[in-house]
C-alpha cells in the first residue's frame, strides 16, 4: 500500500499539540464589546466615520478591487495621492504601495541587496536577530549573503560590515514587535556610513507613534529623506487600514517598479484600503495628540503591571509585552482575559525570537483612562503563578 503523502503533518501537529504551540482562529464579531489590546489599531482609527466613510466611497468610485498588477491596470490616482501624501508626512522623496506591509519589506530587501560584482565581495545583509519574520524572509529570498547579528547591537553591525568590505544593507526594525523596544537608529546609522553601507528600516510600529506628530522613528532619529536610509511602513496599524509602502530617495522607488517582484506581480492594493489610509492621514495631520496619547497609555499599562511584580520591557511605542512562565502558560492566561472581557495577544515560540512566551498588550489612543485600569487590573488578577 502506498504511503499517505501528508502522514507527517499529523506527526507536526502531534508535536506542537504536545508543547502548547497548535494555532486556531477565532473569528471576531462586528462589533465586539471587548476591550481591545490585541489588535494593532494603535490610534483607534479603524472604525473613525471619516475613515470608513472614505474606504466605501473609494469602493463605489472604483471598485472593490484593484483589477490587476499596478503596472497594467491596478494604479489609482488615489494610489498616485497616497503615495505623494506618506512621502511628504513622513519626510521622505518618494514612496510606492503596496498590497502589505509583508510584500513591501519583501521588494525592499530582495530588491534593494545589489548586484553581485566579479571584482570584489558580494552584497550582504545585515540582519537585526529580532527582526520581523517579512524581514526575515527578505533575506532569505535574496540573492546575497546575510549576516545575523545580535539584537540593536550597532556595533557588531560595525564590525560585520568591517570584515565584509563590500556592498552592504543593513536591515532592522524600528520598534521590535516581541518586546516593543526600539532600534538605536542614529548609532545604526552612523555604523553605515562609515562602511558605505545603506540602512532599511521597518518601521512598521513607528509610524503614527513615534517623531513629530506620528511622522515615525526615522523622522525622529533626524533620519527620515537621507539619501542612504529606506523605510518600510504598514497601513494596517497606526492608519487602520490596509497596505504597505516603501519610502526614499526617487531613485530607489523607481528602482523598485521595474524590479520589485512583490510589487510586479501582484495585484494593487484596493482601492477601498488606498481610501482609507488616506483619510486616515488626514486625521493625524489634524489630530497629532493621538501619537502621543497611544504613549502614554502604553507607559501607563507598562507602569501597573510591572508594580505588580511582572516582568515587562520598558515600551518605547506601542507595544507592552509581559514575560509568562510558559506557553501553556501565556495561552491560559490570554484565555483568562478574554473570559472577563479583555483580549490581548499571545507570543509563543516559533514566533518569540528568544524563546520565551509572552502576553502582547497594543496600547490605543481612543483608549479611556478607565479602560486603562480595568485593563491592567484584568490582566494582573488573571496571572498564573509564577
Amino acid at each position: 500500500m502506498a504511503q499517505d503523502p501528508f502522514d507527517w503533518i499529523d506527526r507536526h501537529h502531534a508535536r506542537r499539540r504536545a508543547a502548547g504551540l497548535v494555532r486556531t482562529l477565532r473569528p471576531r464579531p462586528a462589533d465586539p464589546s471587548l476591550i481591545d489590546l490585541a489588535g494593532n489599531d494603535y490610534l483607534g482609527l479603524t472604525r473613525h466615520h471619516e475613515v470608513t466613510a472614505a474606504a466605501a466611497a473609494a469602493a463605489r468610485r472604483w471598485g472593490a478591487g484593484a483589477t490587476g498588477s499596478r503596472l497594467v491596470t491596478g494604479s489609482t490616482e488615489l494610489h498616485a495621492r497616497l503615495e505623494a501624501e506618506l512621502a511628504d508626512f513622513c519626510g521622505f522623496e518618494a514612496a510606492l504601495v503596496f498590497s502589505s506591509g509583508y510584500t513591501a519589506n519583501l521588494a525592499a530587501v530582495t530588491a534593494l541587496s545589489g548586484p553581485a560584482d566579479a571584482a570584489g565581495p558580494g552584497p550582504l545583509l545585515v540582519s537585526d536577530a529580532g527582526n520581523h519574520a517579512s524581514l526575515i524572509d527578505g533575506c532569505r529570498l535574496a540573492r546575497a549573503g546575510t549576516a545575523v547579528v545580535p539584537h540593536a547591537d550597532p556595533e557588531a553591525v560595525r564590525k560585520t560590515l568591517e570584515a565584509h568590505g563590500g556592498p552592504a544593507l543593513a536591515v532592522t526594525d524600528s520598534v521590535f514587535s516581541v518586546d516593543g523596544d526600539a532600534a538605536p537608529l542614529a548609532a545604526l546609522a552612523d555604523a553605515c556610513r562609515a562602511h558605505g553601507a545603506a540602512l532599511l528600516v521597518d518601521d512598521a510600529h513607528g509610524l503614527g507613534v513615534l517623531g513629530d506628530g506620528g511622522r515615525g522613528a526615522l523622522h525622529a532619529a533626524g533620519l527620515a529623506g537621507a539619501p542612504d536610509v529606506v523605510a518600510t511602513v504598514t497601513l494596517s496599524k497606526s492608519l487602520g487600514s490596509q497596505g504597505g509602502a516603501v519610502l526614499g530617495p526617487a531613485r530607489v522607488i523607481r528602482h523598485l517598479v521595474s524590479n520589485a517582484r512583490t510589487f510586479i506581480f501582484d495585484t494593487g492594493l484596493a482601492p477601498a484600503a488606498v481610501g482609507a489610509a488616506l483619510a486616515s492621514l488626514e486625521v493625524l495631520r489634524r489630530e497629532p495628540e493621538r501619537a502621543a496619547r497611544v504613549r502614554y497609555v502604553a507607559g501607563e499599562l507598562h507602569r501597573r503591571v510591572t508594580a505588580a511584580g511582572h516582568l515587562s520591557v520598558r515600551p518605547d511605542a506601542a507595544v507592552v509585552s509581559v514575560r509568562a512562565p510558559s506557553p501553556e502558560a501565556a495561552v491560559a492566561w490570554a484565555a483568562d482575559c478574554r473570559a472577563e472581557g479583555l483580549a490581548v495577544g499571545c507570543f509563543r515560540p516559533p514566533s518569540v525570537p528568544d524563546g520565551v512566551s509572552r502576553l502582547r498588550l497594543t496600547a490605543r489612543a481612543d483608549l479611556s483612562d478607565r479602560q486603562i485600569a480595568e485593563a491592567a487590573a484584568t490582566v494582573l488578577r488573571t496571572a498564573p503563578a509564577a
